[in-house]
């Protein structure tokens, strides 16, 4: 004779069993994490807005902090945010941080890269040597160098250059946080593009006056990378939240993919 609570261990299994397997049919696929990386003169705080975006969306969102203290230093801050999500990541990055995804990339979670008004060079290539032969942008002036080598921007120079289409007080308050970086980040060399292995989009602000938007056109027309434009400053992450949260889910959901 079967006791009873045999029978009823049987069917608590059969009953578990089942709510799994109806579980597994019915579960949508893991959504990306999404990993954002600042530029120079700020700080992960610039994504905010885009940030909200995303997240509406179901995404996990990280926003890098970086030190600006060297590229190494800040590639290996963006590997550590990589290794901590969970699936695959979307790798995006704004102005200096097109250098530290490029290199970052290569990690083998990352799907897809994302540049942002940014610079993107090769293997063996600094962003210093993205500019050989070309005459300095005229904000490269106004830029302070402290005792210890960073470089930070003067306030009238965040408000004329740096974020021109963002209102006044509140292009004021992105010159009090930002980040100085250390000069000497642009003189370092990429070792693997990873642009050369992954699909990548690219952002282009049409109306920047820290990376001429010609400069930013050469630069993805070499990674092959699917380009759209914004009518933005520098910072359209800002200005134009809804816009590149639009590319950044575009890349996360491979709607183009050329690679």
């Amino acid at each position: 004779m079967i006791k009873p609570f045999r029978i009823l261990a049987a069917a608590t299994l059969l009953l578990s069993s089942a709510m799994i397997a109806s579980g597994s049919a019915d579960a949508a696929p893991p959504l990306k994490s999404i990993v954002l990386v600042h530029g120079a003169f700020a700080d992960g705080s610039s994504w905010d807005r885009v940030v909200a975006i995303l997240q509406a969306k179901g995404y996990n969102v990280v926003a890098v902090h970086e030190s600006l203290s060297s590229l190494a230093n800040d590639v290996a801050a963006t590997k550590r945010a990589i290794d901590a999500q969970p699936g695959e990541v979307v790798l995006v990055g704004h102005s200096y941080g097109g250098a530290v995804i490029t290199e970052a990339g290569n990690d083998p979670k990352v799907s897809a890269l994302v540049y942002l008004a940014a610079f993107a060079p090769d293997s063996a290539e600094s962003i210093t040597d993205l500019g050989k032969g070309q005459p300095p942008p005229p904000w490269a002036a106004s830029m302070k160098v402290d005792s210890a080598g960073f470089a930070s921007l003067p306030q009238a120079t965040v408000l004329a250059d740096f974020a021109q289409d963002l209102p006044a007080a509140e292009a004021r308050v992105l010159a009090a946080k930002q980040g100085p970086i250390f000069a000497g980040n642009f003189d370092e060399k990429i070792k693997t593009a990873a642009w050369h292995a992954k699909p990548v989009w690219y952002i282009q602000t049409s109306l920047d006056r820290m990376i001429d938007p010609r400069a930013q056109a050469v630069m993805a027309k070499r990674m092959n990378a699917n380009l759209s434009s914004v009518p933005a400053s520098h910072v359209a992450m800002i200005s134009k939240p809804n816009e590149v949260a639009a590319v950044i889910l575009a890349a996360a959901t491979k709607q183009r993919n050329t690679k």
